[in-house]
């Protein structure tokens, strides 16, 4: 007991480079595999969250983009939307990271007349920020989709109605047409979420180095299964830390869904359910 608690001490917080740097290489022990890979997980959170909290306000602005009045505006949301809903999340992980890495090379320069700026892109390459990056993007045209079908279902009585009380368009959305798409498509993204979280499991796979070995989850299991020669014992726990990880999220949803229907009569709420998605 004593020994797992100094595993955990050592290596719970290595992934972000907090703790002993030397990984195990002989002897690995149950502990030190679920503390390592359970260490990993906080990037896999770190990049599910910010690309969830971001990419759900871009996705807003996509859908609005797809339905403007403008050909334009139109054209460049449908176009970004078809980018990354038509090609594999892995091939864009890879794509970004040798952009990423052209650059610097190229350099970007902003001429402001007085002064002259040399934009630095280097930290681009890094996973922290290039990954992150892809993840928004994907997220992000995938849940517009989503959104767009939900702002569709608004039903067009209550739209009508707004427009009859004086309100501006701005107003119709933020008041009726914007509570409404929540409401409508809450369970659709509750999915959209589960399965963001497990393709953050791409990112060091993909293209971006993980520096001084502070990878992920699937990482560590990889690492592990490399050096025992056993991958049925570190892929298991990366199931089981994820399998948690959902049930969290599923959670979440619920309870904030519960919270977006709490004006409906319960025979008309509509509740989030889990589905396995077995493509993209």
């Amino acid at each position: 007991m004593n020994a797992c608690f100094d595993t955990m001490q050592a290596y719970g917080l290595r992934a972000i480079g907090i703790g002993e740097r030397l990984l195990p290489k002989t002897d690995i022990t149950l502990c030190e595999q679920m503390v390592l890979i359970g260490s990993g997980l906080i990037w896999n959170v770190y990049f599910g969250v910010l690309a969830i909290g971001f990419g759900f306000w871009f996705a807003v602005c996509l859908s609005l983009g797809r339905q403007s009045r403008f050909a334009a505006l139109r054209l460049a949301a449908s176009g970004f939307v078809f980018l990354f809903r038509g090609s594999p999340l892995f091939i864009q992980f890879f794509f970004a990271y040798e952009a990423f890495v052209l650059l610097p090379k190229i350099g970007i320069t902003i001429d402001l007349g007085l002064v002259v700026i040399d934009a630095s892109t280097g930290w681009f390459t890094k996973a922290w920020a290039g990954a992150l990056f892809v993840l928004f993007c994907n997220t992000a045209a995938y849940s517009s989709e989503i959104f767009s079908g939900a702002l569709q279902s608004v039903p067009n009585g209550q739209i009508e109605a707004a427009r009859a009380s004086g309100m501006t368009r701005f107003q119709i959305f933020r008041r009726v047409m914007f509570p409404n798409m929540l409401r409508l498509a809450w369970p659709a993204y509750m999915n959209e979420a589960i399965f963001l979280f497990h393709s953050t499991t791409l990112v060091f796979f993909s293209g971006f180095p993980a520096w001084r070995q502070e990878g992920d989850a699937l990482y560590y299991a990889s690492y592990f299964a490399e050096k025992t020669f056993n991958p049925f014992v570190p892929y298991p726990i990366v199931a089981g830390y994820f399998i948690l990880l959902t049930l969290v999220i599923i959670s979440v949803f619920t309870i904030t869904g519960g919270h977006l229907n709490r004006s409906l009569p319960k025979e008309r709420r509509v509740r989030p359910r889990f589905r396995l998605l077995l493509w993209r």
